[in-house]
């Protein structure tokens, strides 16, 4: 399972809100980053899915497998 295999929704944020990107991957709770540019949210988010992955093998828990793009059609 690669990183890169989660899909993940990328929202943009009004200044209001803080201005720029908010990424979530919806296969693994909680995991969630940001960045100034859509390139910069990205690589966050990759770095955050590696870490909540590493947590949750620490932990013993079960780590979900991406969910294949038919799925989320449902």
């Amino acid at each position: 399972m690669f990183v890169r295999d989660y899909f993940v929704e990328l929202h943009w944020l009004p200044k209001s809100e803080g201005g720029g990107w908010h990424v979530t991957v919806p296969d693994l709770p909680g995991c969630m980053s940001d960045g100034d540019t859509v390139e910069q949210a990205m690589e966050n988010v990759e770095d955050a899915i590696s870490c909540w992955i590493a947590a949750a093998e620490r932990l013993g828990r079960d780590v979900p497998g991406p969910a294949a793009v038919h799925e989320r059609r449902a």
